[in-house]
């Protein structure tokens, strides 16, 4: 019988998943800890989280069939050096595009209308009744969204954004570009912009990022488009920490070179760029979008089945590298 390493429980149905299909082992450990117990030959198959490093030092020595990865992303994986290995990788695409979406609107909203300041006066005791200038925030109605990437994600953030009467820019692959026909476009044909980086930056009053993690998305926002910004820009990060240059937005923000940001994720996550928790003109969330309890169970149902496929000698119906699959070396 096949074994799994899981490197943290997932949510139901996934453990009974998984042991359905073999002898299954949970262990939280540090990236060595990882390496020596992928390289011993002990396990087919690795159910990963984002904070599990593999890279191309830990792929060479791997002994493994497979990784399933509980996530949609996998910028965690070098899935070129698990491809030339013969290690199969697996996500979990489609089921969290509504409630990350829902996270972006949060964010866009909270930030703008200075929702955590005023909860926390609230709290405090410091609200002493209603004034005409008081706490006084940004309107969201009216106002010019532009999407960095134009995805799933970024789709249903533009169906909402639509929903609340904002006008809806977008760039579909930033920093670069590309051609997009009103086919492609679906829905959105007559109702959305499409315009480059450069004035989507210099145009957005809220700028929300949708792209995946890969090296030309690396620091997309760093102090050059920080300053290309509005001063009343509101900047949101809902895809990966590492797009954003976390020290240039933290100065950004503290001279007030853009009016706020909203993020769910970090550069170096969980750890915050110093200084960053101490401003008031944000909203900062814990890597939260996929946070429901239906949308974490799917996760799991999917990250099982890849697990489990691949552990019993087949395709994972879920593969981002199927051409690694039968080539273990």
């Amino acid at each position: 019988m096949s074994r799994i390493l899981v490197t943290h429980p997932i949510p139901a149905p996934g453990m009974d998943i998984l042991a359905a299909a073999g002898e299954v082992e949970v262990l939280e450990l540090d990236h060595d800890g990882l390496v020596e117990r992928c390289a011993s030959g002990d396990y087919s198959v690795v159910v990963s989280q984002l904070r599990d490093k593999f890279d191309a030092e830990l792929l060479a020595s791997a002994k493994l069939v497979g990784i399933s990865n509980y996530a949609v992303g996998f910028d965690n994986i070098d899935v070129a050096a698990a491809t030339a290995r013969g290690i199969t990788v697996g996500n979990t695409p489609g089921v969290l595009t509504d409630s990350t979406a829902d996270i972006a609107l949060l964010l866009m909203l909270a930030t703008a209308r200075r929702a955590i300041e005023s909860d926390n006066l609230v709290r405090s005791g410091g609200f002493t009744g209603w004034k005409p200038e008081f706490m006084l925030g940004t309107d969201v109605s009216g106002r010019v969204l532009g999407l960095a990437g134009f995805g799933r994600i970024a789709r249903a953030t533009a169906r909402r954004a639509l929903g609340f009467g904002m006008t809806v820019k977008f760039c579909p692959r930033p920093p670069s570009d590309r051609e997009v026909s009103d086919e492609e476009l679906g829905e959105f044909a007559g109702r959305v912009e499409h315009v480059s980086w450069d004035e989507l930056v210099a145009t957005s009053d809220f700028l929300s990022l949708h792209v995946p993690l890969s090296e030309s998305t690396h620091h997309l926002v760093d102090t050059r488009v920080l300053h290309a910004m509005k001063n009343s820009a509101i900047l949101i990060n809902t895809a990966r920490g590492p797009v954003v240059d976390e020290a240039a937005l933290v100065t950004a923000l503290r001279e007030r070179v853009i009016a706020g940001a909203g993020l769910d994720v970090y550069e170096r996550e969980p750890e915050l760029e110093p200084g960053l928790a101490g401003l008031p003109n944000t909203v900062l969330l814990p890597h939260v979008g996929s946070a429901t309890v239906s949308v974490r169970s799917e996760m799991a149902r999917l990250c099982a089945e890849n697990a489990a496929a691949m552990a019993t000698g087949s395709l994972p119906p879920h593969p981002v590298n199927p051409e690694a699959w039968g080539h273990a070396g």
